[in-house]
């Protein structure tokens, strides 16, 4: 009975916490209907492995760079890791002749001694004893299910999403559970939408093979097309926290109709019905598992049908990558998949050596809930990149430097793009780099959010020429210069609306010359193209400037000095000036200029400099760092990492680095992550 009694509480709960029962801090300056809880990104409560034990030896650098050895020496230490332990990798220079991963375990780490003392040097980017490769991605280091779970290979369902769909609901009915557990991610779509009206819309270019466009729209509405699975837009990745009367981790759901209880609760607003919602996932995901401490090169693991990333996450949830190094990859350094509150923090990331739309640094497919933190971004075209179904994560206080792109002379890469359908809800913040980006190329992209960021709308120069054969020493001999090409600011394609930005510090004086749409300008929205790809032309979309939201923002048109930063009420998507269709994303014009520090801390974070200002970023920021910026910009802590670094560049040319994650941001950036909310004190419980 007791038990019983137990269950009926929790339910409860449940009940009257279908929303966080605390402020949020941006409260006051967003409506609701237009932000999610960012708080809760990434591992609860931080990186957990501090106090966790090493199992087995020291495992000591093998292997010479005219002989790589097999890397099964640590692959029989992983696995023979027990929970919360980790393999610990000794100092020197590991030659590996292969890749190795962490295939469906739970509670473990391999690390190493730091980036400045542990060395893995890749050749081949497939485990040579067990053929893994990382379910088809090609990853040097590999975090997985045991299943290999994906779009045309789905381990479980597609089951049928019954109800809970409201945003808010923290529990979901799913048709049947076939080997769902508690503590697993669950990866939730629905059918694209069919039609647009001017309001929240997931679409891509092209449907069943040919251009699409929705009754009464003026579509196609990308230029290339791209879904996470076939004909399925909306896409978000959850984590489950109970079914059938239990929230033991590991416990195994049953039944059909089956009530399960999810975390966070429903982000997304346009989850519908008629769109046929469903669900499915993986047998056996990777759970609390990550890496740390080592430096990982990439220029002998090869690329394969276009992959190559130096780190992989697929199917996994509360996994972490900190204080790694990681050079001259192929397609991407970090790519995480299919996945659920990751934390991707203290990280430096140099040289995508083909330095093509597709050379990236962090990318995101077909997850949520991910905190990416504090990372060096350095020689990438692309370093955050959120491709499709990336949804309701965090990025936050990064700093990217010298976009290395050869795909045109003088062009200056964004740092940051919106790249796919079902790219919602995210939250920049406190990123230093060039430009943010919400394209059109794989699809249409909603109610994302950019604060406290500063975008100078240019790199310190661009590559204008050099040898193109796709290695290190082409990157090395290359030739800079100065940056003509792509200087708009902010750039927001059509379809991509109800976006926010709020308080940040925008392009470089003499650079920009119009503020909206015109010549060189700090926003660029709204407008069709093109695409030079496939030739589809993408209409221009007036909803986009009509729905967006900008408020306390510092440009270099207007100048950069507090007493010029805008507070325009007509720049405020309220009532009066949104369709019908769009009134539920309507904004009130707040009451005074007041901006919180952070969209997603509630307080200073224990890993930030006691040195440091807080907020760094913003029209009420005095005394910055950043020289050109009036003062209104403080260097983040990522920047200032890499300026300590030995060799480093203004103009971020040469390298990599020396580089530790400890010497730069000492043992307090270890369990960095997110400050969760005080508990709520106003609950009352009733026991029937």
């Amino acid at each position: 009975m007791k038990v019983a009694l137990f269950f009926v509480f929790l339910l409860v709960l449940h009940v009257t916490q279908s929303t966080p029962a605390y402020g949020q801090a941006w409260t006051g300056v967003l409506s609701p209907s237009r932000a999610i809880d960012w708080s809760h990104a990434g591992i609860p409560g931080g990186i957990p492995s501090g106090s966790w034990t090493q199992c087995g030896p020291t495992v000591a650098a093998y292997g010479t760079s005219s002989s790589p050895a097999s890397p099964a020496t640590i692959q029989t230490a992983i696995n023979a890791c027990g929970t919360k332990q980790y393999v610990q990798l000794g100092p020197g220079s590991f030659y590996l002749s292969g890749s190795f991963h962490i295939k469906g375990q739970a509670n473990i780490e391999v690390r190493g001694m730091g980036a400045n003392s542990t060395f893995i040097y890749f050749y081949g980017n497939t485990d040579p004893v067990s053929g893994d490769n990382c379910g088809g991605y090609y990853a040097l280091v590999c975090i997985e299910s045991a299943d290999n779970n994906w779009v045309d290979g789905i381990s479980n369902g597609p089951v049928n999403w019954t109800a809970g769909y409201s945003k808010g609901t923290t529990v979901i009915t799913l048709a049947s559970v076939p080997n769902l557990k508690i503590g697993n991610p669950i990866i939730l779509d629905q059918l694209l939408d069919t039609t647009d009206t001017g309001t929240v819309f997931e679409q891509q270019a092209t449907n069943g093979g040919n251009p699409f466009v929705a009754p009464g729209s003026p579509g196609p509405y990308s230029g290339q097309g791209g879904v996470v699975r076939t004909g399925r837009g909306l896409t978000h990745v959850y984590t489950v926290t109970g079914c059938n009367g239990s929230t033991a981790i590991g416990a195994s759901c049953s039944g059909t109709n089956v009530a399960v209880t999810i975390d966070p609760p429903i982000e997304d607003p346009n989850w519908n019905a008629g769109l046929s919602p469903q669900a499915w996932w993986a047998s056996g995901p990777s759970r609390n598992a990550g890496v740390q401490n080592f430096s990982i090169d990439g220029t002998n693991g090869g690329c394969t049908s276009g992959n190559g990333s130096g780190i992989t996450f697929v199917n996994t949830v509360d996994v972490w990558q900190r204080g790694i190094r990681d050079g001259n990859e192929c397609r991407n350094h970090t790519l995480v998949q299919f996945s659920a509150r990751a934390t991707i923090r203290d990280n430096y990331m140099f040289l995508a050596r083909y330095s093509t739309s597709t050379s990236y640094g962090f990318e995101c497919y077909g997850s949520s809930d991910l905190l990416i933190e504090n990372n060096i971004l350095q020689a990438l075209a692309g370093a955050l990149i959120g491709n499709e179904g990336c949804a309701a994560n965090v990025f936050g206080y990064n700093f990217e430097i010298n976009g290395y792109y050869t795909g045109s002379i003088d062009f200056v890469i964004p740092m940051a793009n919106f790249h796919g359908v079902g790219n919602d809800t995210s939250l920049y913040e406190g990123n230093i780099g060039s430009r943010l980006d919400a394209d059109a190329i794989h699809g249409t992209g909603n109610l994302s959010t950019m604060f406290r960021n500063r975008a100078a709308g240019i790199n310190v120069e661009c590559w204008v020429s050099g040898s193109q054969n796709n290695d290190y020493a082409s990157y090395l001999s290359s030739v800079w210069g100065p940056c003509t090409q792509s200087v708009e600011v902010i750039e927001d394609d059509p379809f991509h609306r109800f976006y926010n930005v709020i308080g940040n510090v925008l392009g470089t004086t003499g650079t920009q010359t119009s503020y909206l749409n015109g010549v060189s300008p700090i926003y660029y929205i709204g407008n069709g193209y093109t695409d030079g790809k496939t030739g589809t032309v993408v209409p221009n979309d007036p909803t986009v400037v009509q729905t967006l939201y900008r408020w306390g923002n510092c440009d270099a048109v207007n100048g950069l000095s507090a007493a010029d930063c805008q507070w325009n009420s007509s720049e405020v998507p309220t009532t009066g000036n949104l369709a019908t269709s769009q009134q539920p994303y309507a904004q009130t014009a707040p009451s005074n200029h007041t901006l919180p520090p952070s969209f997603y801390y509630s307080s200073t974070p224990s890993w930030w400099p006691s040195s440091k200002a807080w907020p760094i970023i913003g029209p009420d920021v005095t005394g910055g760092n950043i020289s050109g910026t009036g003062g209104l910009a403080y260097t983040n802590p990522a920047e200032d990492c890499y300026n300590s670094l030995s060799g480093s560049t203004s103009n971020g040319s040469g390298g990599p680095f020396p580089f530790d994650a400890t010497t730069c941001y000492g043992s307090a950036a270890t369990s960095g992550g997110v400050t969760p909310p005080a508990p709520p004190s106003n609950l009352n419980a009733t026991v029937n």
